[in-house]
């Protein structure tokens, strides 16, 4: 039987990664395994609790099961949880003097609420006035995939893409919008597939009326 390295536990203080005051999970320095020795763990507690539930794990359908879902989360849907996958900024000089809205709308979301661990899927939109600094229009696209790709909340996700904005351009300006579905709410409990729910942040000159009414109708 092959032996998985058991994880020793660390402070927060000396692996614990910190996002706008909500702590990332690394009580027990995870970011130092390498990707293989995280999907070898992953699938082996996965199939355990496949067998836990009553399935069959030896089944043709379900023998590869353990290993593609550990692979999706360490790969793709939780990379976010480390750090160093966060995106380089590409910033350009505003020489044309641009001092309107610039908005990046029906961005995709993907993401994982932590209660669940279940999908929420949406549209999120962009927007900043630019104080002298252009972004790279598929960099805010960047930003918003590396802040879905772990377990979240919606309210929080759009805090964290709009202080990455703010960070990036070095101004308050910015408005995020998004409107998700959360499949913890279609695929149990209420079951309501009618329902999506709406959060905002709105920064700077878009908590003038004008400028959010503007933005607003852009985004419809």
């Amino acid at each position: 039987m092959e032996i998985l390295p058991s994880p020793s536990k660390t402070s927060e203080n000396q692996n614990g990664h910190q996002t706008n005051g909500h702590a990332i999970g690394n009580a027990f320095g995870m970011f130092a395994l390498p990707d293989d020795t995280k999907i070898k763990m992953v699938s082996h507690h996965f199939a355990e609790i496949m067998k836990i539930i009553g399935l069959d794990i030896n089944k043709p359908g379900l023998k590869e099961t353990p290993r593609r879902i550990a692979s999706m989360y360490v790969k793709d849907i939780f990379k976010g949880v480390n750090s160093t996958t966060q995106p380089s900024i590409t910033l350009f000089e505003d020489r044309h003097s641009y001092n309107k809205l610039v908005i990046q709308k029906n961005i995709t979301l993907h993401s994982v609420c932590e209660q669940y661990f279940l999908p929420m899927i949406g549209k999120v939109h962009v927007a900043y006035i630019s104080n002298g600094k252009m972004i790279g229009l598929s960099k805010l696209n960047r930003i918003v995939d590396y802040h879905s790709k772990k377990p979240q909340t919606q309210e929080r996700l759009t805090e964290e893409i709009a202080n990455s904005v703010k960070e990036a351009l070095k101004t308050q300006d910015v408005a995020v919008f998004v409107d998700a579905v959360h499949l913890s709410v279609t695929m149990r409990g209420v079951k309501d597939v009618g329902s999506s729910t709406v959060t905002s942040y709105y920064g700077g000159k878009f908590q003038n009326e004008d400028v959010k009414t503007e933005f607003l109708l852009a985004i419809k």
